[in-house]
């Protein structure tokens, strides 16, 4: 489940709203501390209503898509780039938002989808489809964001693979693990062989010496 555009409210903090104590008060009123940097700007102390940013959350496009963020009447565009939760509970505790400079590229984490699964070859005779990357960094535009990259795993068999270098982007869009000087084109998907089932050793023929004795003289009587 998606939706094309995520809008938030939020309230601007100040010096008094700030700190450890600050943070845990703010959490008690039913509030998120968090930030906005980046730009020409200076960095900008908020929160945001607990209930809205946990609903928010459930989406997966809120992760990799331009958000606006408004405070106080004032509209920000923004993207997610850190969001701290309860190590216990799950909650959110804080969060970093990038303001979004017109023209600028961005890094995204995107995350990957993988179609076909069940059409694939190498499924259909038993193969097991291995994903080791689930999502991928990306730079580009804020306006070329896609919500996910899709991968058609619906033509492999087994041994096939897929690796970085093999991802349709977005136009304009790189890769960020291609673009450095010792990159690797690593393995994002693969099909494996079935798995071999195990062969139990102990169901060999029994030695007629591991039979008990009282078997033994019964078979011997039925013979006589």
């Amino acid at each position: 489940m998606s939706i094309d555009h995520f809008a938030i409210n939020a309230v601007d903090r100040s010096a008094e709203q700030q700190g450890k104590g600050a943070s845990r008060r703010l959490r008690k009123q039913n509030l998120v501390p968090a930030i906005i940097y980046g730009g020409d700007e200076a960095p900008m102390a908020i929160a945001i209503k607990n209930n809205e940013l946990v609903k928010s959350l459930e989406y997966e496009a809120f992760f990799s898509q331009v958000l606006t963020i408004t405070v106080d009447g004032e509209e920000h565009q923004a993207v997610i780039k850190d969001l701290q939760r309860h190590p216990a509970k799950g909650y959110p505790m804080h969060a970093d938002f990038q303001r979004i400079v017109k023209g600028q590229k961005i890094n995204m984490n995107i995350p990957l989808h993988f179609s076909g699964r069940e059409e694939a070859p190498g499924t259909k005779v038993g193969g097991i489809l291995s994903t080791l990357v689930t999502e991928v960094e990306i730079v580009c535009l804020p306006s070329q964001l896609p919500e996910y990259l899709e991968i058609d795993v619906s033509g492999m068999e087994i041994g096939d693979l897929f690796r970085l270098s093999d991802i349709e982007l977005p136009e304009g869009a790189i890769l960020f693990d291609l673009d450095m000087e010792d990159a690797v084109d690593r393995t994002i998907v693969n099909m494996l062989p079935p798995a071999l089932e195990e062969v139990d050793e102990d169901t060999d023929e029994v030695d007629a010496a591991d039979v008990p004795a009282t078997e033994q003289g019964s078979d011997a009587a039925d013979e006589e």
